[in-house]
């Protein structure tokens, strides 16, 4: 049964991956830990270690440095080394409610790859629903791939800085718990949120079963709405 979401071409059902499964311009990413990978995975599926798409700009000097997305040429290489063309239809998928997944999708449109997908229910569901699998790892020839910086897809510091107290913004706060009321301090300098943002942790979209599935789009909107997030506002989410 086919969800009835707003944008429905960015998170697909196993039934539709196991149907294009074989297609010859299809790549399945597999954003899992390289270890997970190689014990088993979708067939067809290549890896890519979750971080091996940002580079912390301090790391030298500070191994704490923040996560930012690759240069572009680091990105096309990677991605050419993954068999992904700018046609390629990539669809990643992760065994983490998507967390891993959504932010390969988030890159890909970053470097203008708009034919991106997120694999609905990730590894458990296609697992538990005994679907083909391998432990093959699959070398694909190298690809052209051309990455365009779509700039709207950031928002800088000083640009959030600029926008906290504007009625017509809304910063969403997508952390823990623990993170937003300041327990757990993630190993930074300080502990705390940005003004006036709220807080609805990434999980929440979920739903609270086994293979952490996406909830509806009623429920969704619901959620957002709750907290004042509405489509008239500009929002930002960190």
């Amino acid at each position: 049964m086919k969800e009835n979401y707003v944008n429905q071409d960015i998170l697909v059902s196993t039934d539709w991956l196991q149907a294009h499964l074989y297609d010859s311009d299809i790549r399945i990413v597999d954003c899992d830990m390289l270890e997970s990978f190689k014990k088993v995975h979708i067939e067809g599926a290549v890896n890519i270690n979750a971080h091996h798409y940002v580079k912390h700009p301090n790391y030298a000097t500070d191994p704490k440095g923040y996560p930012w997305v690759a240069e572009p040429m680091i990105v096309k290489e990677l991605f050419e080394n993954m068999g992904i063309r700018n046609s390629t239809t990539v669809v990643s998928y992760d065994s983490n409610g998507g967390l891993w997944a959504a932010r390969f999708w988030w890159v890909l449109n970053y470097y203008g790859h708009v034919k991106s997908k997120v694999l609905n229910g990730g590894w458990k569901k296609w697992f538990e629903e005994q679907r083909p699998i391998s432990i093959n790892v699959d070398k694909y020839n190298s690809s052209d791939f051309n990455p365009v910086v779509q700039q709207e897809f950031i928002c800088t510091l000083d640009t959030a800085i600029g926008k906290v107290g504007n009625n017509n913004s809304i910063f969403i706060d997508t952390r823990s718990d623990q993170e937003w009321n300041g327990i757990n301090d993630r190993g930074n300098a300080r502990r705390g949120r940005i003004p006036g943002s709220v807080h609805i942790e990434w999980t929440e979209f979920l739903e609270n079963d086994t293979y952490q599935t996406f909830k509806s789009q009623n429920e969704i909107l619901s959620i957002l709405k709750s907290q004042g997030v509405i489509p008239e506002k500009e929002i930002i989410t960190y």
